[in-house]
């Protein structure tokens, strides 16, 4: 996508039986959008990019069709540098000890603490969304005919995305994140700079790279669904000991459940400590996991599908399916990005200004024992965070009740704005059809956008009410890596496994086979 928000917005108009929103994940780049916006003399805001096109770095479109192995293997490779960069610790730091102010974010950025993807997707996913709200908000006019606005458009998105990533390396330096610029030294603190820019610009040619017919889906969906994967599975058999107060423990669940089974007598203390223990993963929270994964792959099958068929070819039908997670997962996407930085700016005023009465409303912070994170203990920052436990549950149950409705109202209310934002409305749905001369049999033309909206705004607002009620179930139940992670995670996943089929489908009926 070169943005992740584009790429869960693309407009469901592929009339096909696997056609719909969760198929999106095309890059808004992919748009042909034209700038309409218009300065004296009709010059345009757009062409401010054309002298940067040339330095910009750019991934050929394939001139082929590329074998579905091909796919794979640029899918794989593409990945394989990804989780590279994740691992490679930064080059002239001081230190990253202390609490981490961007560790709620982390889940949706794909970014690693300490490491030259300290910024994961954040440059792309910035510039993608202030693009996608430019063109739904009417600021940005459409046009799908013109080829040179494409490129323009692909390179400010891309430029945009390369000063964001300059920008944020300069202000992670300046505001200490790796000790003082005093303590790092200037050379240090611009190599830090450099290294960060470098993996920017990295993810958004690996990106490019997948989007542009060389791999399967988007780059950005497959970072965020690997780094919550890596979450799960390393909190599930991670052989790191940590210890609690109660001997040195064994972090993953499984290894932990394992472990104490063999060096403990009392073999059913063994295994409740093992399914219950606090602040570390524990084999019910492993459960619980798998049991959303389940339950979030049931849902995705949920849909109504309205025929339709064209004016001008006899016979030629086809389908419009209208799925109940309608806007995919870009109400919990928006909901967490909200929260993160809440959370951003409660604690850096909490930090200085702690004890002031409008600061502490927003939120109280205190650093857990056990993660060294600062967690919210009071203030709207503590009523917007998940109950830690059924306990905490049963002792406050007015924050898990406010919890519940904010969660569920959040996701409503994002879903159908984002449909009118990102082109999806039944009305830009209806236009779309008749554009392709698409008519729905048994209904006039008039009628069309009447008859979408019998379903558009019901399943985007209902389907969002689901996507929080699945988060809140998550957490509720302790899954592992939080019901945000896992509703993106599964999602994504689900996306990929009816892109891989589609693809696959494609090749075989391509050799006859």
């Amino acid at each position: 996508m070169n943005c992740l928000v584009s790429e869960f917005t693309k407009s469901p108009f592929l009339l096909s039986h696997n056609s719909g929103l969760p198929q999106q994940i095309k890059s808004l780049p992919n748009h042909t959008l034209r700038l309409g916006v218009t300065m004296g003399g009709g010059f345009r805001v757009l062409h401010l990019v054309r002298p940067f096109l040339a330095f910009l770095p750019e991934v050929q479109s394939a001139d082929r069709k590329v074998p579905f192995r091909e796919k794979v293997i640029y899918t794989v490779i593409s990945l394989f540098i990804f989780l590279v960069c994740s691992q490679l610790p930064l080059y002239g730091i001081h230190s990253t000890t202390g609490a981490d102010p961007f560790y709620w974010m982390r889940v949706i950025l794909a970014s690693n603490r300490g490491t030259v993807m300290e910024l994961g997707i954040t440059p792309i996913v910035t510039s993608g969304l202030v693009m996608q709200l430019l063109a739904g908000s009417k600021i940005i006019e459409v046009d799908n005919n013109v080829r040179e606005d494409r490129a323009l458009l692909n390179g400010a998105q891309k430029l945009l995305g390369i000063l964001i990533a300059v920008g944020e390396a300069v202000a992670y330096v300046l505001s200490g994140m790796y000790g003082s610029v005093g303590q790092l030294g200037v050379g240090n603190a611009i190599l830090i700079i450099v290294q960060l820019c470098f993996a920017g610009i990295i993810v958004i040619c690996l990106d490019e790279l997948l989007q542009k017919g060389y791999g399967l889906g988007s780059g950005i969906s497959l970072f965020i669904a690997t780094n919550i994967c890596e979450s799960i599975i390393w909190k599930a058999f991670s052989p790191t000991t940590i210890n609690s107060g109660r001997g040195a423990e064994f972090e993953g669940a499984v290894i932990a459940l394992f472990h104490l089974l063999i060096t403990r007598s009392d073999k059913v203390r063994a295994l409740r400590e093992a399914f219950y223990r606090q602040n570390l993963p524990n084999v019910t929270n492993l459960l619980a996991t798998v049991l959303i994964f389940l339950i979030v792959i049931y849902f995705q099958g949920f849909r109504v599908v309205l025929p339709v068929r064209s004016k001008n070819a006899r016979g030629q039908q086809g389908s419009y399916p209208i799925k109940l997670f309608y806007t995919s997962n870009m109400p919990i996407i928006l909901q967490s990005a909200l929260v993160s930085n809440l959370y951003f700016i409660s604690q850096l005023l909490h930090r200085k200004y702690s004890g002031n009465f409008l600061v502490d409303l927003l939120g109280k912070w205190k650093e857990s024992e056990y993660s060294g994170q600062s967690v919210p203990v009071g203030g709207i920052a503590y009523y917007v965070t998940a109950p830690s436990s059924l306990a905490d549950m049963a002792a406050n149950p007015f924050h898990a009740l406010f919890y519940l409705v904010f969660m569920l109202t959040a996701c409503a209310l994002f879903s159908k704005t984002w449909i009118e934002v990102s082109g999806s409305s039944a009305r830009d749905v209806a236009k779309q059809l008749k554009e392709q001369q698409m008519v729905m049999p048994g209904h006039r033309d008039s009628n069309l956008q009447k008859e979408l909206n019998r379903y558009i705004p019901t399943a985007a607002a209902f389907g969002g009410m689901c996507i929080g009620a699945l988060t809140v179930l998550a957490d509720f139940m302790g899954a592992i890596g939080s019901g945000t992670g896992i509703l993106l995670a599964v999602t994504i996943i689900y996306q990929y496994f009816e892109t891989f089929e589609k693809e696959k489908a494609s090749e075989l009926g391509l050799f006859g086979f």
